[in-house]
C-alpha cells in the first residue's frame, strides 16, 4: 500500500494514515520537541507531494534537508524502521531538488526588492516603533509621489536622507517628519547591510513562478532555501518567509478546491513569525493564510508546541502531527495538556499522557476526512523517508546548483536607473546649475534672488535633490491587496 494522486500514505499505527491530497491546501501543523522527528515528518511529506506532481518549498534550518535528490537507505534507523513497520516493496529514491539561499553561497540567491517588500515587513526587520514606522512609510509615500524607484538599501537610505534634510518642506503636504526617527531608520539599514542585507534587497527579484515546477517525469521540484545563516536574524528569517508567502499570496490565480495542491509551503520555525509581531501583522497574517487556500497553496507550520501559533492560525490547521513533548515542570504539563485539546477527541487514547511517551518518529495524527472534518486523533509511526539523510557535502550541493535550469539567471545581478541613481543625477545637475548662475551673478554683479538662494540651499544639503515625475505609482507588494498596496508595473 502507498500513496496515490488522491492520498498519501505518511503514517503506520494500529491503522494506515492516509493525508487526502484534496485536503492538503486546507493547511497544516507538525509541532514537537527538539529532537523527536519533526525534520523527518517535513521531509517525508515533501517526498510524498513531490511524488504526485505537487511542488514544494521548505526553509533546511539545520542544514540537515540537502541530500534530498539522493537515494537512502545508507542510514540503519531507517533500515530498523522499514523492518519494524513490516513494509514491503519499499523503495529508496532521490528527489528533483532546487537550491536558494538569500546569501547566494549555498543556492540561487534569493532577492526582493525594497518596494516589494514594503513598509510593514521592513519595519519589522528593521526594529521600528511605531512612531519610527509611520515616518517610514512616508519615505515610501514621498518615493511614490515623485516616481522613485525603491530597489535595493542605497535607494531607500538615499531617499531617507533626502526625505530628512527637507523635512520642513514636506511638512505641509505629508506631515511631521521626526529627525530623530530619520535617524534610527538610517542607523538600522546601516546594521542590516552590515548582516548583508544588500544581498537580498535588489534585482532580478525573485519570480515565484520558479517554485511552482515539475521536473520532465512530472514530479513536483523541491525548492529547499538554505537557513542556517539566515537564522542568525531570526526576526529576519521569519519576516522574509512572510514576503514570500505574501508573493504566492498576491501572484496566483485563484482555484478553489483542487484535487491536489498547487504548492506546499513550510514554514519552518514558525513561532518567529508571531513573537513581538504586532497586532496589526498578525492580524495581516491570519487572514493571507485563510484565503491562500483558494490559490492551491497549503502553508504547513512547524514548531516546537502548536500553543504557538495564535488561536486564529491553529484554528486553520486541519492536517496536523504532534511529536513528543516534554512535561518536566508545572508549566510544561500545562502545555501538554493544552496541546492535547486540540485534537478532536479518542475515547481509546489518552491524549495528555501519550504526547509524552512518544517515541523518536512516532507522533500522534489527526488529518481532514473526505467532508473536510478532523478525523479521531491516531497514534502512529511516521513513514521513514526515501531520501538520503546524510547532507550534500559542498562539492555535492555545488554540482546540483551548477545543473539546475536556473542557474546563471538570479546569479547575475542588475543595477538599473533608481532612487539613488535619480537622486544623485539630480544633484550634480543642480550643483552645475548654480555654478553657472554664480558665475552669471559674478559677471553681472546681480545680487542672489530668493530662488537662487534656496537652489544653493538644496544643492548644500547632504541629502541629493528630488527626481523629475515619472507620473506613477511604485510597486508595493506587501501582502498584496490585503495590505492595500497595488502592484503596477
Amino acid at each position: 500500500m502507498g500513496s496515490t494522486p488522491s492520498a498519501l500514505w505518511i503514517a503506520k499505527g494500529k491503522k494506515d494514515i492516509f493525508l487526502l491530497t484534496h485536503m492538503a491546501n486546507r493547511h497544516g501543523l507538525i509541532a514537537g520537541a527538539t529532537g523527536t522527528g519533526k525534520t523527518v515528518s517535513l521531509r517525508v511529506l515533501a517526498e510524498n507531494f513531490s511524488r504526485i506532481g505537487v511542488p514544494v518549498f521548505m526553509a533546511d534550518i539545520k542544514g540537515d534537508l540537502s541530500g534530498l535528490p539522493l537515494l537512502g537507505g545508507e542510514n540503519p534507523k531507517v533500515v530498523e524502521r522499514i523492518k519494524k513497520l513490516n513494509l514491503k516493496d519499499f523503495n529508496f529514491e532521490g528527489f528533483p531538488v532546487v537550491y536558494w539561499d538569500v546569501f547566494g553561497e549555498q543556492g540561487h540567491p534569493v532577492r526582493t526588492t525594497i518596494s516589494e517588500m514594503g513598509p510593514l515587513l521592513l519595519s519589522r526587520i528593521l526594529n521600528l516603533n511605531e512612531v519610527q514606522s509611520g515616518v517610514l512609510n512616508l519615505i515610501f509615500k514621498i518615493a511614490d509621489d515623485n516616481g522613485l524607484l525603491l530597489l535595493d538599501l542605497k535607494d531607500l537610505k538615499a531617499m531617507g536622507q533626502f526625505v530628512g534634510d527637507h523635512a520642513e518642506q514636506f511638512k505641509t503636504q505629508y506631515g511631521n517628519i521626526s529627525a530623530a526617527s530619520i535617524g534610527a531608520i538610517q542607523r538600522n539599514l546601516l546594521a542590516l547591510e552590515e548582516q548583508g542585507g544588500d544581498k537580498f534587497f535588489g534585482e532580478p527579484a525573485l519570480d515565484v513562478q520558479d517554485f511552482m515546477q515539475t521536473d520532465p517525469s512530472g514530479r513536483g521540484i523541491i525548492n529547499v532555501l538554505s537557513a542556517d545563516k539566515l537564522m542568525q536574524s531570526p526576526k529576519l528569517y521569519g519576516t522574509f518567509l512572510l514576503w514570500m508567502l505574501s508573493e504566492l499570496f498576491e501572484q496566483l490565480p485563484e482555484v478553489g478546491d483542487p484535487s491536489k495542491p498547487n504548492l506546499i509551503f513550510f514554514f519552518d520555525e514558525a513561532h518567529l513569525l508571531f513573537d513581538d509581531a504586532p497586532k496589526i501583522l498578525i492580524d495581516k497574517i491570519e487572514q493571507v493564510v485563510r484565503l491562500i487556500r483558494s490559490k492551491g497553496v497549503g502553508v504547513y507550520f512547524v514548531t516546537q508546541n502548536p500553543l504557538d501559533l495564535p488561536e486564529t492560525i491553529l484554528g486553520q490547521l486541519g492536517n496536523r502531527i504532534q511529536h513528543a513533548l516534554r512535561a518536566f515542570t508545572p508549566k510544561d504539563q500545562k502545555s501538554v495538556k493544552a496541546a492535547a485539546e486540540t485534537f478532536r477527541l479518542n475515547p481509546k487514547l489518552n491524549v495528555v499522557k501519550a504526547i509524552t511517551e512518544l517515541e523518536v518518529g512516532e507522533a500522534l495524527l489527526s488529518v481532514l476526512d473526505e467532508k473536510g472534518s478532523p478525523t479521531m486523533v491516531e497514534r502512529a509511526y511516521i513513514l521513514p523517508p526515501r531520501s538520503r539523510l546524510a547532507p550534500l557535502s559542498s562539492e555535492e550541493r555545488n554540482q546540483w546548483i551548477k545543473e539546475s535550469i536556473l542557474y546563471g539567471h538570479y546569479e547575475k545581478t542588475v543595477d538599473r536607473e533608481s532612487a539613488y541613481e535619480k537622486l544623485r543625477a539630480r544633484a550634480e545637475q543642480l550643483r552645475t546649475e548654480s555654478q553657472e548662475q554664480a558665475v552669471q551673478r559674478r559677471q553681472t554683479k546681480e545680487p542672489k534672488s530668493q530662488a537662487e538662494q534656496l537652489l544653493g540651499a538644496a544643492v548644500k544639503s547632504a541629502a541629493h535633490a528630488i527626481g523629475s515625475q515619472l507620473g506613477r505609482q511604485i510597486i508595493r507588494g506587501v501582502l498584496g491587496s490585503i495590505f492595500g498596496g497595488s502592484r503596477k508595473r
